[in-house]
This record gives structure tokens, C-alpha cells and sequence, in this order.
């Protein structure tokens, strides 16, 4: 009897240890990931050369492309470019040898392109809508949409040059930014 009781033993050991394991019918896995994000920037020509007009004649000319770049890759990702200049000198800087921003105008023009989604707006898209620059303007915006986003722009100034301005170089500022 206990050989006999041995053998049952060890066949239920034997089976026991020869059973598959019961197999899950599904497993998960956590996955996670950053979704990088930059800056808002601003590119703009280093300079430019209008050319050249007698006193009391305007002089107008395109500034070159500007660009913004949204790489905030936001949510809610509107922006608003401004624009603004100092006065334009020559020589000393005596008052006959400055012209005043507020005879400086600007318009923007239309979008030459863009990227993303929402809505682009122009601050002033034609010649009629021309701004003095004489304080800060809006020259573009971004008004709804959200992720990665570029604006370009092709701006233009006219400046009415005074009667009473002398002859020479003259140099100036116009500062574009972004926020």
C-alpha cells in the first residue's frame, strides 16, 4: 500500500510540474512622451537701402521679408508684431539734418505665406491703410489656433521727405517685435 501510495504521489507531482501556466488574455504598457517646445521669434533683414529722393518728395520702398516663428507649439497660440522707428540723421543731428518718424509710414501687405492653423491678420494691407511710425503699431498678428505657426511679410515704408532737409546719408531704426 505505501508503494502504491508513492506512486500516486509522485504521478501528481509529475503532473503537477508538467502543466502549463495559465496565460494572461492581455497586458498593458505605459507610454510617455515630451512634445518639445521653442520660442517665439522675430527674423527681419540686417538692412536695407531705399534709394534716393529730393527734399519734399517720398521715398518708399519694401523692407525685405519679416518673419515669425511660434514654436511654443501652444494650446492658445496668438501673437501680436509690432512695429516702430526712430528718426532717420545724417551729419550732426541739427534739426535740419533729422526726419521725424511721424513722416515715416508703413503698411504691411499681405501674408506672403504661412504655416499652422488659425487665423493671420495684417496690420495694414494696403498702401491705403498706412501707418505713421512715429509709436508702435501693429504690423501683424496671430488671432486663433493653436501648435506650431510661421507668418511671413514683405512690409513697406514711405517717407515724405521735409523741404528743409540737407543732403546726406541718413540712418535710422525700425524695430519689429513680437509677443
Amino acid at each position: 500500500m505505501r508503494k502504491m501510495f508513492l506512486m500516486v504521489a509522485a504521478a501528481v507531482t509529475v503532473a503537477a510540474v508538467a502543466t502549463p501556466a495559465a496565460a494572461q488574455p492581455s497586458g498593458d504598457t505605459i507610454v510617455t512622451f515630451t512634445v518639445s517646445t521653442s520660442d517665439l521669434i522675430i527674423q527681419v533683414p540686417a538692412a536695407v537701402n531705399l534709394g534716393s529722393a529730393f527734399p519734399s518728395q517720398t521715398l518708399s520702398g519694401s523692407l525685405g521679408n519679416v518673419t515669425v516663428s511660434d514654436q511654443r507649439a501652444a494650446l492658445t497660440a496668438t501673437w501680436t508684431a509690432s512695429v516702430v522707428s526712430t528718426a532717420f540723421t545724417t551729419g550732426a543731428g541739427t534739426p535740419d539734418e533729422v526726419i521725424q518718424p511721424n513722416v515715416v509710414d508703413y503698411w504691411s501687405g499681405p501674408a506672403v505665406s504661412t504655416t499652422g492653423d488659425g487665423t493671420f491678420v495684417p496690420g495694414q494691407p494696403t498702401a491705403a491703410d498706412a501707418v505713421s511710425l512715429n509709436l508702435p503699431r501693429t504690423a501683424f498678428s496671430k488671432t486663433s489656433g493653436a501648435g506650431v505657426n510661421t507668418a511671413v511679410w514683405n512690409p513697406t515704408l514711405a517717407i515724405a521727405i521735409p523741404g528743409d532737409s540737407v543732403a546726406g546719408l541718413y540712418q535710422g531704426t525700425v524695430t519689429h517685435s513680437v509677443a
